[in-house]
């Protein structure tokens, strides 16, 4: 059986979770599309306990949690308070900060909200996720505040993030992104970043800086384009500048700036809506749906983080 369809308004969505229990049978149906199954006996009947929270098999009395291996594994905060949060981040267009989302569910604890959306985010990337592939576009920016006596082009000292992004060419329009942050804008980093987000075989165009040279012997059908002044760069690779400033007015306006060590995790919310920019209501039950992927996070390895990018 397929899982469970996605709403499709606003007032569907009110109607359909309007209750804890509403939520948890999307949870169930979701996990379980074929019928539940006992992870221990195989069982096929169970029957809820604790409220609903829990499903005990009618074979092996063992328990489930209907959370478990998802972002809401042992949560204080109301269900309905998740659904909200995965709806509003996968459907409001620039986003939300943790302020934003708090003042929208009405929590009490900024900091509540803040681990809800940094869960959130972690759920937003597929541990296996495939390539793009095809005709891709590569160039990277830095992201960070103003620094005194810099111009532009690539600096090899610098306090700000360097972002790398890979756009699919799609006639005239932009495919699907990947995006990541580097070290620094050596061959290595560089050509490392190319190898784990587009597949070999492809068409990448790139600028004429000497890092990206190697990706010829690398599998890839390299196409460097000297672009003389970097204010050129925009014209002969549009869509992958078009992303930085799409990247660029979302970090600065929505976030007011994002920290080194949790920037990865932005990026992947960022990539994650822009490539379901088209079906932003079916983004919301696929965000449910790759959170079973994933182990839980806890609040202490939110903090200690360390940047993957």
């Amino acid at each position: 059986m397929p899982r469970p369809d996605f709403p499709k308004t606003l007032a569907e969505f009110q109607r359909r979770f309007s209750t804890e229990d509403a939520c948890r049978r999307y949870l169930v149906e979701s996990r379980w599309p074929d019928g539940y199954r006992c992870p221990r006996c195989k069982h096929a009947e169970a029957y809820p306990v604790a409220r609903g929270a829990l499903l005990q098999c009618q074979g092996c009395r063992y328990q489930v949690s209907v959370t478990a291996g998802t972002v809401m594994h042992r949560t204080r905060v109301a269900l309905r308070d998740w659904f909200w949060a995965a709806y509003l981040v996968t459907t409001h267009s620039p986003g939300f900060s943790a302020l934003q989302l708090q003042r929208q569910l009405g929590l009490g604890r900024y900091e509540t909200t803040w681990v809800m959306l940094q869960k959130l985010r972690r759920a937003m990337i597929r541990p296996e996720r495939d390539r793009i592939a095809g005709i891709v576009e590569v160039d990277e920016t830095y992201l960070g505040g103003a620094e005194e006596g810099r111009a532009g082009g690539r600096w090899r000292e610098s306090r700000k993030s360097i972002v790398v992004a890979a756009v699919e060419v799609r006639g005239r329009g932009t495919g699907r992104i990947r995006l990541g942050t580097v070290p620094d804008v050596s061959g290595p980093s560089l050509v490392g970043f190319v190898e784990t987000a587009v597949a070999p075989g492809s068409t990448v165009r790139t600028d004429g800086w000497q890092g990206y040279a190697s990706l010829k012997h690398r599998g890839y059908d390299h196409r460097p384009t000297t672009q003389g002044a970097p204010k050129e760069a925009a014209a002969l690779f549009p869509r992958v500048h078009r992303v930085f400033t799409h990247l660029k007015t979302w970090v600065w306006g929505t976030h007011r700036g994002v920290s080194r060590k949790h920037l990865p995790h932005y990026l992947n919310e960022f990539v994650f809506r822009f490539n379901r920019r088209r079906t932003p209501m079916a983004a919301f039950q696929s965000l449910l749906g790759l959170t079973g992927q994933h182990s839980p996070t806890t609040y202490h390895a939110l903090y200690d983080a360390e940047s993957t990018g």
